[in-house]
C-alpha cells in the first residue's frame, strides 16, 4: 500500500508541476528579452497602433465543454458599409471557410467589420453582421452586404457542434470593439484554439516602417493561431526540444491573419502585402498541413471609399510605387512572426470539450532552449 500511495503522490506532484510551469506568469515575448526582426515597434506593439482600427472580443467560457469566441476587427469607427476601405485577400490554403471572400477580390474594399470564430459558427456571424449593418444609422436603404467573416476549428477543446456563439455574441463583440491595447490569448475566436503543439489563440504586433519620402508608416497584425506541428524560435525547434507527453502534435487547423496599415496602397499592393505575411508565419513552424485554412486579409486606412456619391470619380491620395513596397514586406513578416508568439505566451493551459486539455507553452523553459 505505501509503494501505491508513493507512486499516486508522485503523480499527482508531476501534473502540479507541468501545470505550474505552463501557467506562469504570462507576457509578450518582447517582455522576455526575445527580439523578432530590425524594425521599430509601434507604441503598443498592436494591430491598434494604425489610427482607427479597433478590436474587440466576445469570451465563451461555459460548462466544461464551451471554448469559444468571436473577435472583431474595425477598420474605423463609422459607419464601415458608407466609407468602405480598400482591401485585398491571399490565400496560402482554401482549407478554411471565409466569407465574403470573392466580393472583396471583385471590388477591392472592405464594408463591415471583420469577424474572427470558429467554423460551424461562420453563418451565425455572416447574420449577426447583416443585422448590425442594417441597423447602423445611413443604412436604411442597403439592401447588400458583404459579411467577412474567418474561422478556424477549435473542435478539440470546444463543443463547436452545438454552436453556441449566437447573433448577440456577434454583435457584442463589435459594439466592445477598443481603439487602444486589448487582451491576447485565450480570448475571442482564439479560446479555444491549439498552435504549434501548445494552446493558441490571438496574438498581435506592429511594425513602423523604414521612413518613405520622410514619413514612417504603421503595418498591424492581428491573427488566430490554430496551425502547425513544430514550433521554431529563433531557429531552435522548441517543440521538439520540450519533453513533455502533453505535448499535442497535431498539425491540422488554420490561421486567420488580418494586416492593417495606414499606408496610402492600391488594393493590388495591398494582395502583395498580405502575401507576404505567410513569410513571417513560416519562420515559426517547418509544417504546413493540407488540412489548414490559411488566409490573410490586409486592409489600409489611408482612405476611404464612398458607398453613396453625387459623382462616379472619388479622390485617392498620392499612391506608393511598387519600389516602395520592400519596407512594407518587412514590416508584415516581422509582425506576423511575432503576432504567433504573443498568442502563445499570453495563451493559459486549457481543458475543455472530452476532457481534453492543450498546455500553454512553458516560458521558462523555452528561455533555457533559446539563451543556450
Amino acid at each position: 500500500m505505501k509503494n501505491y500511495a508513493f507512486s499516486f503522490i508522485l503523480i499527482v506532484l508531476v501534473n502540479l508541476s507541468v501545470f505550474a510551469q505552463s501557467n506562469q506568469t504570462r507576457g509578450r515575448i518582447s517582455e522576455f528579452g526575445i527580439k523578432v526582426g530590425y524594425l521599430e515597434k509601434g507604441t503598443l506593439n498592436m494591430i491598434t497602433d494604425v489610427e482607427g482600427v479597433k478590436v474587440g472580443h466576445l469570451t465563451l467560457k461555459e460548462r466544461t465543454d464551451i471554448r469559444t469566441g468571436v473577435t472583431a476587427i474595425l477598420p474605423h469607427g463609422g459607419n464601415i458599409f458608407q466609407e468602405k476601405v480598400p482591401a485585398a485577400i491571399y490565400c496560402f490554403n482554401s482549407f478554411g471557410k471565409l466569407a465574403g471572400y470573392t466580393q472583396v477580390q471583385e471590388l477591392g474594399n472592405i464594408e463591415t467589420p471583420i469577424i474572427l470564430t470558429n467554423t460551424l459558427n461562420v453563418g451565425t456571424a455572416m447574420e449577426a453582421v447583416v443585422k448590425y449593418t442594417l441597423e447602423q444609422k445611413g443604412n436604411e436603404n442597403v439592401r447588400s452586404v458583404n459579411a467577412v467573416v474567418g474561422e478556424t476549428n477549435d473542435g478539440y477543446l470546444n463543443d463547436i457542434r452545438g454552436q453556441h456563439v449566437t447573433r448577440e455574441h456577434v454583435i457584442q463583440a463589435i459594439k466592445s470593439a477598443v481603439s487602444g491595447k486589448f487582451e491576447e490569448g485565450c480570448v475571442g475566436a482564439g479560446t479555444g484554439t491549439t498552435a504549434l503543439g501548445f494552446k493558441g489563440g490571438i496574438g498581435s504586433a506592429s511594425r513602423k516602417t523604414i521612413a518613405i519620402d520622410g514619413k514612417q508608416y504603421t503595418v498591424g497584425v492581428l491573427l488566430q493561431s490554430n496551425f502547425g506541428r513544430e514550433l521554431y524560435i529563433n531557429g531552435e525547434p522548441v517543440t521538439t526540444k520540450i519533453k513533455s507527453n502533453k505535448i499535442n502534435k497535431k498539425e491540422d487547423g488554420s490561421c486567420m491573419i488580418i494586416i492593417a496599415t495606414d499606408a496610402p496602397l492600391s488594393t493590388r499592393n495591398l494582395e502583395r502585402l498580405a502575401k507576404r505575411a505567410f513569410i513571417g508565419m513560416g519562420k515559426t513552424t517547418n509544417v504546413m498541413s493540407n488540412s489548414s485554412g490559411d488566409f490573410a486579409i490586409a486592409f489600409s486606412t489611408a482612405y476611404h471609399i464612398p458607398n453613396d456619391s453625387k459623382s462616379n470619380l472619388y479622390d485617392l491620395p498620392p499612391l506608393f510605387l511598387n519600389d516602395a513596397m520592400t519596407t512594407l514586406f518587412q514590416a508584415v513578416e516581422e509582425a506576423t512572426q511575432e503576432a504567433v508568439y504573443n498568442s502563445l505566451f499570453m495563451a493559459t493551459t486549457t481543458t475543455g470539450f472530452g476532457g481534453n486539455t492543450v498546455n500553454a507553452i512553458p516560458i521558462e523553459q523555452v528561455l533555457k532552449i533559446i539563451n543556450k
